[in-house]
């Protein structure tokens, strides 16, 4: 029998009272092991009420001793860690090792966050004007919430929940219905490691949830990673609300081979990135645009090579490369554009469908498939396949291959392999792309940095986690001041102006 999961409002687990389930799966078996319920619009109403109980007393908690519940934090989601990773693999499919890591990932913006007395610091600036000081102040912006995705259940919540609670919000996580124990976990850890309760809530739903967020006004943000017409809807709605918003959407991630590259470092990248987790990741690279007759036909031989050892079998197999999708309907729509590949004339180098894994017959498996002379017209180059695809795609010049990249309409991660270092830095120069890799496959910017792509990549100002997390959940507030020291001036009607 199947477990049923709960939401999670003012500090406890509550049952769904909406009457409406969707199915959790196992994505290596088929089977369906939870049901989560799926939130109407008095649950949503219920933890937004809860946070805006909890939120002022956070709020004004001083930023050290916020910093020291994101601490005790860290030492409980450590201790936690094996756990957690088999949990999220469980649901998700990913390999345990792949699951470890997103979890690291995770860890350090909460880790970066613990910064938070400094990023919140204002400015000062004495004798302005005679007599006249004027600081500022960075303050919370209340409650807040998130919108976060499936392939990472675990990392994402974290890269939004640690800037925005180190800030001083309260917030209102609606993870995926797809794989919500690890959203439901991390908030039982928060309230064991000093989180008032309320201060954190999660909500489990589908787009009746998520319009209930966009439409409250008590919430003053919005942050969300998935596909790019959702991406599209939760910016437009959220702002027309008046709210902040920044909204991470798909991607086409190219990786240029020049010639000098070194193919057997490129093949590791591209193999590696592109069949990682399945393909499900919105950096990986899913587009190889080796320049030159002669650095493609090689680097397809290479890789032709390096795809038929890939092992894909259970993700609690330490051997795996890597596991199932998610569910069965990505599956099918995945095998959909393989087809659609096929019939528009791109050359098919090896073919994942029809895998079955022995012992595993039911599970959502999808081999390892290799494409090359993808053109830029057909539909698996203008879209994201989201699954164990890789393209090639050939350039005859270094210019051809830039323009290839600065003009997909994605932005969101793109590489260049090369032992030139001028070439490596016009390209990082010019390319129209917001996180760029030079000899890295997959430039996802440390905890220190931003995280954000640019065109149908990300909607909004600001990126995620870095100084930017920070500037998006809090509000600059400034003041000017004069003591009186005696001296009247009387009553002026100009603007006030420094002298």
């Amino acid at each position: 029998m199947s477990r049923e999961l709960t939401h999670f409002i003012g500090g406890q687990h509550r049952a769904g009272a909406s009457g409406r389930f969707g199915d959790v799966f196992d994505p290596s078996t088929g089977e369906v092991q939870a049901r989560v319920p799926l939130a109407n619009q008095n649950e949503v109403d219920a933890a937004i009420t809860n946070a805006v109980v909890a939120q002022p007393e956070w709020g004004d908690t001083n930023p050290q001793r916020r910093a020291r519940v994101l601490l005790k934090f860290l030492e409980l989601i450590a201790k936690d860690t094996d756990t957690l990773a088999k949990t999220l693999t469980s649901e998700h499919g990913k390999t345990l090792a792949d699951s470890r890591g997103e979890i690291q990932r995770g860890i350090e913006v909460i880790e970066f966050s613990v910064g938070a007395p400094h990023f919140l610091k204002g400015e000062y600036s004495v004798g302005a004007g005679v007599g006249i000081d004027v600081y500022s102040m960075r303050q919370p912006l209340g409650v807040v919430a998130g919108i976060t995705p499936f392939n990472f259940p675990a990392m994402i919540p974290l890269w939004k929940l640690g800037p925005a609670l180190a800030s001083g919000n309260a917030f209102i996580l609606k993870p995926s219905e797809r794989d919500p124990s690890m959203p439901l976990r991390i908030a039982e850890l928060f309230l064991e490691a000093g989180l008032p309760a309320g201060v954190l809530n999660v909500v489990n739903g589908d787009r009746e949830a998520v319009d209930a967020i966009l439409h409250d006004p008590r919430i003053k943000a919005v942050g969300f990673v998935g596909s790019t017409p959702i991406a599209q809807y939760i910016y437009t709605t959220a702002t027309a609300q008046g709210k902040r918003a920044q909204c991470f959407g798909g991607a086409k991630n190219h990786l240029i081979v020049m010639p000098d590259a070194d193919l057997e470092q490129v093949a590791d990248a591209l193999i590696g990135s592109g069949y990682g987790s399945a393909g499900e990741r919105c950096m990986a690279i899913s587009v190889a645009v080796p320049v030159g007759r002669e650095t493609a036909d090689a680097l397809a031989a290479v890789l032709v090579e390096r795809v038929r050892k890939l092992k894909v079998g259970s993700p609690l197999d330490d051997a795996s490369d890597y596991g199932p999708l998610v569910t069965a309907a990505a599956k099918t729509r995945v095998e959909g554009d393989i087809a659609s590949g096929v019939s528009e004339g791109a050359t098919l180098l090896a073919d994942g469908r029809g895998l079955v894994v022995e012992g595993h017959e039911q599970g959502f498996y999808l081999g390892p498939t290799l494409f090359d002379h993808v053109k830029t017209d057909m539909r698996i180059y203008r879209e994201e396949i989201f699954g164990p695809v890789l393209l090639i795609a050939r350039a005859d010049t270094y210019e051809a291959a830039l323009a290839m990249a600065s003009n997909n309409p994605y932005g969101n991660g793109v590489s260049i392999f090369t032992r030139d270092g001028d070439t490596a830095r016009d390209f990082t120069t010019r390319v129209n792309v917001g996180m760029v890799g030079v000899n890295v496959p997959i430039p996802v910017p440390v905890a220190s940095y931003t995280f954000g792509g640019w065109k149908q990549s990300g909607f909004g100002d600001l990126g995620q986690y870095g100084a930017d997390g920070f500037r998006f959940y809090s509000k600059t507030k400034t003041v000017t001041s004069r003591w009186p020291s005696g001296i009247r001036e009387g009553a002026s009607f100009t603007i006030p102006t420094v002298h």
